[in-house]
């Protein structure tokens, strides 16, 4: 089903507003200016016929009125050969054709208000969708730059992250360096070390016999 369900739908259409209400804003807005486009197309087609139409018909009432000056001339010669018969039957068939050509003209003039007015049309909708046309542009920049800021942050982000585990990786690596660096004792503080605990350890036996222990 469309958006709208008649031409002035679309002409007294206020486009920001039904967008604001759509869940998907460009897909609403591609949806009308389809229904623009064809009906457009629509408008278009039926004023060209209308045109064409009021060309033919513009040709009938020049023929028409060629016909109606014919017998209009044909009456005259009859008077001069002092025909009056002849001359009242062609000032009545004059009379016919001018009825006819009166309501040609007066067609005509109905075709020249339905052109003028599917033009008006024409132009209205034109503006309509160089309006909506503007819009889509706006919709479409504006989630181009969400994209793109949305790529950034995610640059942003990895890089953070990446920065965080280097920082890790060399924070650990320092107290390897640091153990590593760190001086290993050497043989005679290793042989004092044990020299000193057996020396504690003599005296403790020591105090132990003394206090009957």
């Amino acid at each position: 089903m469309g958006v709208f369900s008649r031409f002035k739908d679309i002409v007294n259409a206020n486009i920001n507003a039904l967008l604001d209400k759509a869940e998907d804003p460009e897909k609403m807005l591609r949806l009308m200016m389809q229904e623009m486009e064809d009906t457009l197309i629509e408008l278009k087609s039926s004023c060209a016929a209308r045109m064409a139409s009021r060309i033919r018909l513009d040709k009938r009432i020049n023929e028409q009125k060629a016909l109606v000056s014919r017998w209009q001339s044909r009456a005259q010669m009859a008077i001069d050969k002092g025909r009056d018969d002849l001359a009242r039957e062609a000032l009545a068939e004059k009379r016919k054709e001018s009825a006819t050509l009166a309501s040609l003209e007066s067609e005509i003039g109905g075709y020249d208000e339905i052109i003028a007015r599917t033009r008006a049309d024409i132009d209205q909708l034109d503006a309509k969708l160089s309006q909506a046309r503007s819009r889509l542009r706006l919709l479409q920049e504006k989630a181009r730059r969400e994209r793109e800021s949305g790529q950034v942050n995610s640059r942003m982000a990895a890089s953070s992250s990446m920065r965080f585990d280097d920082l890790e990786e060399r924070i650990d690596r320092m107290h390897q360096e640091n153990e590593l660096s760190r001086p290993r004792p050497g043989a005679d503080e290793v042989f004092c070390s044990m020299e000193e605990s057996e020396e504690i350890e003599k005296e403790l036996e020591q105090l132990k016999r003394e206090m009957g222990r």
